[in-house]
């Protein structure tokens, strides 16, 4: 048994689990409106054959339709607010209550629960505004994608959210520009989310991929800060949980423990 996770740049990760492939926050193209991808766009290989996608919330970043209409007639899991949107744009919307847990895939081993996100900022008038997390639990174990998100005190509460602990944790770094608008963590913030969680295993997103026109480089360097500051600021704030810094279209592969 074991849990493979794939990042296709920004928050896009796909998880293989016990027979299941879920894609997260899918951004499947070259670019996403006014936002540009540095680097190529993930390769159809990477995340085609999704069971379902875990979408987060609705910002453009997350939620890009043409991007979640390549991922075919697959269940959308996502907040209740988020379906009617999900819906109409011919999608298939699946809204979770706040604690049920969804099966997905043939056998039902693999379920799915959201988790609470503070994430407020930035409200859109013409999509909702709902944000959450999901938990992930499989005979393989636990993985939390944590969406976008500020600290909040329901992250002590995780390990009991799922029934056993965390065997790995998907967390935001950093954006889309230099700084961070509220309702975002950076490198220390994350890093303190993985040691409240208790998570075993952390894989940093959210960074590294996206920018505005001209502003991969304003300030130098911006872009590819945020992975190193993360691994330094995780082996202060939780040393015993092991860090996974990948690059674009890197993937990682744990042991299953079980959970």
């Amino acid at each position: 048994m074991t849990i493979t996770l794939t990042w296709l740049g920004h928050a896009t990760v796909v998880l293989d689990i016990d027979g299941v492939r879920l894609v997260a926050d899918p951004l499947l193209r070259r670019h996403n409106g006014i936002l540009r991808r540095r680097g190529d766009p993930p390769s159809r290989a990477t995340w085609e054959g999704a069971d379902a996608v875990l979408l987060s919330h609705l910002h453009h970043d997350h939620a890009e339709v043409a991007s979640l209409r390549m991922l075919g007639a697959v269940p959308v899991l996502t907040g209740a607010q988020n379906v009617t949107w999900v819906d109409g744009k011919g999608l298939t919307g699946r809204g979770l209550s706040d604690d049920e847990w969804v099966p997905v895939g043939e056998s039902g081993d693999v379920t799915i629960r959201l988790v609470p996100a503070v994430h407020h900022s930035r409200p859109m008038p013409h999509r909702p505004n709902a944000a959450h997390g999901h938990l992930v639990r499989g005979p393989s174990g636990v993985v939390w994608i944590a969406g976008d998100t500020d600290l909040h005190a329901a992250m002590e509460r995780l390990p009991e959210m799922a029934g056993a602990a965390l065997d790995l944790a998907v967390v935001p770094i950093g954006g889309w520009g230099p700084r961070l608008s509220p309702g975002h963590m950076g490198p220390h913030e994350a890093a303190v989310a993985c040691g409240v969680s208790g998570a075993r295993a952390a894989v940093p997103v959210h960074w590294k991929t996206l920018h505005v026109p001209a502003g991969a480089h304003r300030p130098r360097g911006w872009m590819d800060a945020a992975g190193p500051r993360f691994e330094e600021a995780l082996a202060r704030e939780a040393p015993d949980c092991r860090a996974f810094v990948l690059d674009v279209g890197g993937s990682v592969t744990l042991p299953g423990t079980g959970g």
